[in-house]
């Protein structure tokens, strides 16, 4: 996982539209990448419309919001139309960045326990440097914390 003031490790993943998304593409901006379990669920879609809500901000402060979870890149395009979701949905359907970036581990649901997504976020600076990271938290509390970092 990396650590604050560290560089972001890059990686490449297919978005919604199976196109190839590379975190250093964005180099120069600020990016807010956030890790989420699954498309059209209500956390996660409280998660991602903050972030939407937050688009003339982000905007103005020269920042992009991705997603990533493990859904299949049709169910990515099907939750972002639904949605209106202004950014890129990424898809680790191995989760290998996912468990890179420290937010694939044990959950627990009605007892049974799973390995899943942690629902998380990473700010990263205009310089690639990882300024924030939050995992395990609550779906309106990334979006709020998310902004802080970058002083919104």
């Amino acid at each position: 996982m990396p650590a604050i003031g560290e560089i972001a490790p890059d990686f490449e993943l297919p978005n919604q539209d199976g196109q190839p998304i590379r975190l250093s593409q964005f180099r120069g901006q600020r990016v807010i990448l956030f890790a989420f379990p699954k498309a059209a669920t209500s956390g996660c879609t409280t998660q991602a419309c903050g972030f939407r809500d937050a688009t003339p901000s982000l905007q103005v402060a020269n920042a992009v919001v991705l997603g990533i979870s493990p859904d299949s890149p049709k169910a990515l395009a099907q939750w972002k139309a639904s949605e209106s979701l202004p950014y890129d949905l990424l898809s680790d359907q191995r989760h290998a960045v996912l468990e890179a970036w420290g937010a694939w581990g044990e959950r627990s649901m009605y007892g049974k326990k799973y390995m899943g997504v942690i629902r998380s976020h990473w700010v990263i600076d205009a310089d690639g440097r990882l300024i924030d990271a939050q995992i395990g938290i609550s779906p309106k509390d990334s979006v709020t914390k998310a902004l802080q970092a970058l002083n919104l």
